[in-house]
């Protein structure tokens, strides 16, 4: 029977639906402000955030993890855990900060998150894992609840583990299509959407696909394929954050606009964490962006050594002279 879960602003989202993956170190506030204003996503998660963490001495530095913009909305908090009481008082402090939605990590397939009991070694407790997930909804209130898991453990279950998922009716269950045990070490088993598929027809929860996705043309032909509600796409972020700009393709993008976005990335990380967290990460990021253009290979040189924004700056200007022939 319908038990008429709050569906908040999914509801009201045009299908398909493409979502941000939330990664960690990756898609902080930041990025995703960086993002936000090139091609929003349908939908931005945070980087996860531990349940028990959060009422701990470790509270303030987690707390980090869950900043956003206004113009990220909707923007939903990814929490992770194994006791059912801690994902109900993370749900009320979700609703506190404002959040448009929670939704919690059953795929993370990280060997000393699933020590934890946590992420994906959920798949291999269903009975837990529907406990948190009413937890969850307790605690939420109006807020709706979401999962992203996998197909299974060290093994395809998807039958059997969505089935368990559906009895609770969360409001969206995104399914990344590999076991945790694959981690991304094959290809994405798309097939099994023709499983999974069916079992979401009819229900009030809405279905999304997760995977070795391209780019939205990519996502579009896959939701199409299997008839899912949409599809979250992550490492195709790297290098391309207009990923969800749907009037531009990367390859179209001048190489001067590319270099702009790569200092206001810098300059967005800086402002937002300041000294909270190390700038180094952003050596990752940047390398990234430094991709598919002539003299990119020596950029990414350029900014192994980067420190600070500034830092950022010299080599982006050295390099605009040199191939851009621009003033600086």
């Amino acid at each position: 029977m319908p038990m008429n879960r709050p569906a908040g602003f999914w509801k009201d989202l045009p299908k398909p639906i493409f979502t941000l993956a939330p990664m960690i170190d990756v898609t902080d506030a930041a990025f995703r402000r960086v993002i936000a204003g090139l091609g929003k996503p349908d939908v931005f998660f945070t980087e996860f955030v531990s349940c028990r963490g959060l009422f701990s001495p470790g509270r303030p530095k987690l707390m980090k993890l869950l900043r956003y913009d206004e113009n990220q909305r909707p923007i939903v908090a990814q929490v992770f855990g194994k006791e059912p009481e801690y994902f109900l008082k993370t749900a009320e402090m979700v609703q506190d900060l404002k959040f448009d939605g929670i939704d919690i990590n059953m795929g993370c397939p990280d060997k000393n998150i699933c020590k934890q009991s946590s992420g994906a070694a959920l798949i291999k407790d269903p009975e837990l894992a529907k406990e948190i997930i009413h937890a969850t909804i307790e605690g939420a209130g109006n807020l709706p609840v979401s999962v992203k898991t996998r197909i299974g453990f060290n093994k395809r279950i998807t039958e059997e583990w969505l089935g368990h998922l559906l009895q609770t009716e969360p409001v969206a269950v995104t399914v990344h299509l590999r076991t945790a045990k694959e981690m991304s070490k094959v290809e994405a088993h798309w097939e099994e959407m023709e499983i999974a598929a069916p079992m979401f027809k009819g229900s009030n929860t809405l279905l999304m696909g997760n995977g070795d996705l391209r780019d939205l043309d990519h996502a579009q032909e896959m939701v199409n394929k299997y008839e899912i509600d949409g599809a979250m796409l992550g490492r195709a972020i790297f290098g391309n954050p207009w990923l969800f700009d749907r009037t531009r393709k990367s390859a179209e993008i001048p190489l001067a606009e590319r270099l702009d976005v790569m200092q206001m990335h810098a300059d967005s990380f800086l402002e937002i964490f300041g000294d909270e967290k190390n700038f180094l990460i952003m050596r990752k990021h940047l390398r990234e962006h430094a991709a598919g253009f002539n003299g990119a290979k020596e950029l990414r040189v350029a900014l192994e050594t980067i420190s600070n924004p500034e830092d950022v700056r010299q080599a982006l200007d050295y390099f605009r002279l040199k191939y851009l022939k621009q003033s600086v």
